[in-house]
């Protein structure tokens, strides 16, 4: 646990460093693939200053990817959540820090489980300005050792965001009594509610 609270003190900006920008202009999304999307999609909904987080499909090269299709794990496209989030509520640097502590960047192609590319650690970049932070922050984890072993999350452009089926929007909430959501979702919820409990949309 010592870690992850080193890794919350990372800093690489101040978490409101940007101007406050116009109602028109201060949404801003990221597409991040942490394992299951069930799991990442449960945090990033809880997070203040996130608008809305969508789980699908990303880095495959066929059209319109199905759930089997990325299962096979041949597919080339991982498991994703593209979040939208307010840039005068919260940052990337926020971001990047729920994303490094709910998931484990040293596993390769795997996430506790569930094994297969299409559960890969990735961030999925649009511009090189999202490229760059995320750059900054891995180099921040290195050099701090975060980790024991090597961080392999890798940095991939977003060429294409494919949104999951309806049954897999919101999974956590609408099925919190599975076992899969009590056993593997509800841990990472308790670590990222109690690390990030002053920025929860919802005060417990």
């Amino acid at each position: 646990m010592k870690k992850l609270f080193v890794l919350c003190l990372l800093t690489t900006g101040s978490l409101f460093a940007q101007n406050k920008t116009t109602k028109s202009t201060n949404l801003e999304t990221i597409t991040l693939a942490g394992g299951c999307y069930w799991c990442v999609e449960a945090v990033y909904e809880n997070l203040n200053g996130v608008q809305s987080a969508v789980s699908g499909y990303a880095g495959g090269k066929n059209v319109n990817p199905t759930y089997e299709d990325v299962s096979t794990g041949k597919s080339g496209y991982a498991e994703v959540v593209q979040i939208t989030y307010d840039k005068n509520a919260t940052n990337l640097d926020e971001i990047f820090k729920v994303f490094f502590i709910v998931h484990d960047p040293s596993t390769l192609n795997r996430q506790g489980a569930d094994v297969g590319t299409q559960y890969r650690s990735a961030i999925f970049y649009k511009n090189e300005a999202q490229k760059k932070a995320a750059q900054t922050i891995i180099n921040a984890m290195k050099k701090a050792s975060i980790y024991d072993r090597p961080i392999v999350t890798t940095l991939e452009l977003l060429t294409k965001f494919y949104k999951a089926e309806d049954y897999h929007q919101n999974y956590y909430a609408n099925n919190k009594n599975q076992p899969y959501c009590q056993m593997v979702i509800q841990p990472k919820m308790e670590k990222f509610e109690k690390l990030f409990k002053s920025r929860l949309k919802k005060q417990k």
